[in-house]
This record gives C-alpha cells, sequence and structure tokens, in this order.
C-alpha cells in the first residue's frame, strides 16, 4: 500500500482495530440471518508527509450508497454549530443574492438551507439520494454525485463557479484526496475562499479517540499535512480556526496560490509550530497509540462485565459510527453486556447494529428501561445528550463515556477516581 497523497511505501502501522464492517452499515431484520462482510480497519502513518490512512478495502461508492442512514440535522448541537458558522461567514465575507455557495458533502442540506434563507443562491452536492430529497425539501438545490475533478470541471462547463466552496468532514472520506483538492482549485473563483473542517489528528492522538477510525474515513488529518496536499494542487491555507467540534476539529480557511489579498495569518503559523513541537512530523509520535486504545477496550470491557455480574441495566445512546467502532472493537456481539441502542433518528430505529447486532429503538425506550447506565457512544456531543436525557437521574441513573478513559457521571460529576472527565 502506498501513500494516497505522495505515493510513500507504507511500512508503519499507526493503529490496528481488527476486522470489522462498515460503522454506518445498519442491518435490518432479515440481514441478520445472512453472511456479513468484515473488512479489516489498520491505519499506517506515512514517514514522508504524515498522513495517517487507511485503505480503500470498501469502495466509497459501496459506503455512501442509496441507504446511507447518517443524516446531520438529527444533533441540534451540529445544526447550531451551522448556523454560527453561517452568520461568520456572511459578516466576513458579506455574500449577496450575486454569490454561489457550493458544498461537498452536504448531506441533508443542514447548513446550505441558512444561507439559502439569507438569499444566497446555493449547490449542495452528495452521493447519497436520501439526504438529497431531504435536501431539496428545504429548498436546497442538490447534485446526487461524488465532488471530483470530473464533475469540476462539468460546473465550470456549466458556468458555475464558487464564492464560498464548503467541504465540512469530508476531505477524510475521499479515498483520492489529491483529485477531490484539485476539484476544488478548478470550481473556486480566482477570489474565492474554500473552508474545511475536519477532526484534528493532534486531538485524536493525544485523547486517544480510536473510535473515530473507521472504513468511512480514509484519511486522518493534521494542519501540516493538509497544507502540503493543498500546496501541490495551487491552493493556499491562510487561516484556521481551533474548534470544539467532534472531540477538536479544525476549520481551515483556502484560496488560490496566486490570490494575494487574502494574507496568511499568525493563527496558521503558530499551529504549524505547535504541530512541529509536538512531534507530529516524526514517527515516534505515532508509535506508542496501539497499546492506549488496548487500556481502553480493557477498561469498556470490564465496566459491562462488572455491570452484568452486578445485574444493572446498561444500554447504549447513538448508533453512531464512532460507538461501532468501539463496540466491535471491543467484540462485542449480541444483547448480553447491551441489550439496546436508542437513537434520536427515524431511519435507524428498527434495525440492527453492524458486527454486535443490537438493536436500536427510539429514545423513548429509556423511560421505559429505566437502566442504571446510559453508555454515551458518541462522546462529542454527550453534552447535548445529557442534558437531553437528564430525567434518568430521577431513578438514579448513571452516564457513561469510555473515550479517552471510562468515565462514569451524573449532574457532571465523576463517580470513580479512576476515571478522567471527557468534556
Amino acid at each position: 500500500m502506498n501513500c494516497r497523497h505522495c505515493g510513500t511505501e507504507l511500512t508503519h502501522v499507526f493503529a490496528d482495530l481488527g476486522h470489522c464492517p462498515p460503522s454506518n452499515s445498519m442491518l435490518s431484520a432479515a440481514q441478520l440471518e445472512e453472511p456479513e462482510q468484515h473488512y479489516p480497519l489498520k491505519t499506517y502513518v506515512c514517514d514522508n508527509c504524515w498522513l495517517v490512512q487507511i485503505g480503500e478495502v470498501k469502495k466509497a461508492v459501496e459506503i455512501f450508497g442509496e441507504e446511507y442512514t447518517y443524516f446531520s440535522s438529527y444533533s441540534t448541537s451540529w445544526l447550531e454549530h451551522a448556523r454560527r458558522y453561517v452568520e461568520m461567514m456572511m459578516e466576513r465575507f458579506e455574500y449577496t443574492e450575486d454569490s454561489l455557495v457550493m458544498e461537498a458533502a452536504s448531506n441533508d442540506g443542514y447548513l446550505l438551507q441558512y444561507f439559502h434563507q439569507r438569499g444566497v443562491p446555493v449547490l449542495g452536492i452528495d452521493p447519497t439520494a436520501n439526504t438529497a430529497r431531504i435536501a431539496a425539501g428545504r429548498g436546497v438545490r442538490t447534485l446526487v454525485d461524488f465532488f471530483t475533478t470530473r464533475l469540476a470541471r462539468e460546473l465550470v462547463a456549466d458556468g458555475q463557479k464558487a464564492d464560498l466552496l464548503i467541504c465540512n468532514n469530508v476531505l477524510a472520506h475521499v479515498p483520492d484526496m489529491n483529485d477531490f483538492v484539485g476539484g476544488m482549485q478548478l470550481v473556486l473563483k480566482p477570489g474565492g475562499v474554500a473552508t474545511l473542517e475536519f477532526p484534528h489528528l493532534l486531538n485524536l492522538v493525544e485523547d486517544c479517540q480510536f473510535d473515530t477510525i473507521y472504513h468511512e474515513h480514509f484519511s486522518y488529518l493534521s494542519l501540516s499535512t493538509v497544507a502540503r496536499v493543498f500546496a501541490a494542487q495551487g491552493l493556499t491555507v491562510f487561516d484556521v480556526q481551533e474548534l470544539p467540534t467532534h472531540g477538536g476539529s479544525l476549520r481551515v480557511f483556502a484560496r488560490h496560490s496566486a490570490d494575494r489579498s487574502k494574507p496568511v495569518t499568525d493563527a496558521v503559523r503558530e499551529l504549524l509550530a505547535r504541530e512541529r513541537a509536538a512531534g507530529m512530523l516524526t514517527l515516534e509520535y505515532y508509535q506508542d497509540f496501539q497499546p492506549r486504545i488496548e487500556t481502553v477496550r480493557a477498561e469498556f470491557l470490564e465496566f459491562l462485565l462488572e455491570q452484568r455480574r452486578a445485574g444493572k441495566k446498561v444500554v447504549g445512546y447513538g448508533a453512531a459510527a464512532k460507538g461501532n467502532t468501539l463496540l466491535n472493537y471491543c467484540g462485542i456481539q449480541g444483547t448480553d453486556l447491551m441489550p439496546v441502542v436508542v437513537d434520536a433518528s427515524p431511519y435507524k430505529q428498527g434495525k440492527y447494529l453492524p458486527g454486535s447486532h443490537i438493536p436500536v429503538l427510539s429514545p423513548e425506550a429509556i423511560r421505559e428501561e429505566k437502566p442504571d447506565f446510559v453508555v454515551i457512544l458518541p462522546w462529542n456531543i454527550s453534552a447535548e445528550v445529557a442534558d437531553n436525557l437528564s430525567y434518568i437521574r430521577t431513578w438514579g441513573g448513571q452516564f457513561v463515556t469510555a473515550i479517552p478513559s471510562l468515565h462514569i457521571f451524573s449532574e457532571g460529576h465523576a463517580s470513580r477516581a479512576r476515571t478522567a472527565p471527557v468534556f
């Protein structure tokens, strides 16, 4: 296997999570009786450009198909994040009815709807037809396709170039990163701005966020590597913001390298220096990750077994990809340790988690089951979930997160000395 950016042969393993099914491939009851395909979930680090990456063991066209079940709008905190972004960009760059805002991987129109409401023309691009249908209902014009250099050329030939190109949490999802960024360069107007958000590899390593590794995420990104990938395609990172989303993300602002109207900020230089000082441009930085994730697995399994022995009831919240990575890496199969997972999305309710085959129900099941513990699998929105489910405290229920270490809490406080807060 060679690096998907620079072509260097990959020999250094970053994290090996065994074999598991794609994390968003929810199952119907009928599919439980069929063979389930598992794929290796092993990541490597390139010792030339420091891109952490997985092989394309399952084709992107198969992952992001008609039955893709991730809808961005089912997280209220994520909608608020999108709304604040639109407010900030409108104030900073003053988009009007004569502008075009384009988004690659626009999902269900969760973000573009706010530009549309302000009278700014929008175009969403997303390969999943079921999310695109929801977007259309919000007035968000959406092309059902992957964003590629090919599509960028077609858009340019049709007279559609972007004043603002948004690529949130998508760069990590594309197998051909160079082609994707090349398409960005083509479709962006000469004075245009591209913004991207992605989980920061620095936080993944420091907070042991191994559950963000799954087959949909082909790459794991630092600012240093992204700046290098962009420069190779004629784009320059001119600003960066650090965000709390997804356990710590970056929002990168890019422009054409020939566009001198947007000077590179001190924030870019300072973060590049911080990554260098942390050791992210050295092999040693990546080599002790595997033992740390094995410790997390041991702690989480110990907790589940302890509760079963004590006759306690444990349910999961959030049929999220990161939760499926955790459950499958821990080898959890069936309902012995966690009888049910609840999720707010009706597209997931009535289905079963891949690999573990745990049934997914409506959050109302928590009121009925009255569990002793609710494991919040998407720990990045644990504050939102704990607030929404605060009623479990009426019967003494507590919340649990497993990353970066086991944390049991109610009223915002850990109940075990050995644990560390996640938020």
